[in-house]
């Protein structure tokens, strides 16, 4: 029986990928002097991102299994990653072209009309408006699939070839977190971008004394590094999935405990 992990590495790659992709993306800055050269890099990013897609479609087809409703939704869900990749690249190709021929004097549509520079640059700026759209959730979604397939897998009677690594509940929420492209470090301290999920410092270094995360320099501004998962922390958290999972720590506040007044014993 073939190992139900491999597909959901390969789902767990990708979501890093989508982090990398949308944290290039939202440094994007237009210029009115021409083409911004960054367009072309991040079009070969989007454009990776689909062929990862595809091929996972490729490693699903090569798995021996049932096509329950949920593996036909595994399906679905990569598809459609590969289709909004597909046409975010479409966009950036028409942001680029739109700043090309403006810039060369050329008009941009049929009717003869020559765009102004802040005309063509509001076009080029909507196309990267669609694209971060497009690709925002990419990292979320890619996981969310990732536990769908082995959790569907394991029901089929499926079993990883590999043991998940014994993490506290803190560390299981932190590789989530890492996982979704939700954490970054600056000046040492991560920052989350998810509402309710705490991460510390000791937890992250703990991980990656395990092997398990790593850091990365991170193209956004005012984020000095990003954390990823490793080949074996995404292999660890890939085994992990379907298993009874305990609440991750959140900001919320426990609730308070009602005050007990003892009763004092009367006394002669």
């Amino acid at each position: 029986m073939t190992n139900p992990t491999v597909p959901a590495e390969h789902f767990l790659a990708l979501a890093a990928d989508f982090t990398r992709h949308n944290d290039a993306l939202a440094e994007i800055r237009l210029t009115a002097s021409g083409p911004d050269t960054t367009l072309d890099h991040q079009t070969s990013l989007t454009q990776h991102l689909s062929d990862s897609a595809l091929h996972i479609v490729d490693v699903l087809n090569a798995q021996p299994m049932y096509h329950s409703p949920a593996i036909h939704a595994v399906y679905a869900r990569v598809k459609q990653l590969a289709q909004l990749t597909i046409t975010a690249a479409d966009h950036l190709l028409d942001a680029a072209d739109i700043l090309e021929v403006t810039h060369a004097g050329i008009p941009v549509n049929d009717d003869g009309q020559l765009l102004t520079s802040p005309q063509a640059l509001d076009e080029a700026r909507s196309r990267l408006t669609l694209v971060r759209d497009l690709t925002a959730l990419g990292a979320t979604d890619a996981l969310a699939t990732a536990e769908l397939f082995v959790t569907e897998r394991r029901r089929r009677g499926a079993r990883p070839l590999h043991q998940p690594p014994a993490l506290s509940t803190a560390q299981g929420a932190a590789l989530r977190a890492v996982a979704q492209g939700e954490v970054t470090i600056t000046d040492d301290r991560p920052i989350i971008r998810s509402d309710g999920v705490r991460v510390s410092i000791s937890t992250i270094r703990s991980l990656e004394l395990r092997g398990l995360v790593t850091r990365e320099p991170c193209s956004r501004r005012h984020h000095d590094e990003r954390v990823h998962l490793t080949a074996d922390g995404s292999r660890g958290l890939a085994a992990a999935f379907g298993l009874p999972r305990l609440p991750g720590p959140t900001a919320a506040r426990p609730a308070s405990r009602p005050t007990v007044t003892a009763a004092r014993a009367s006394t002669r």
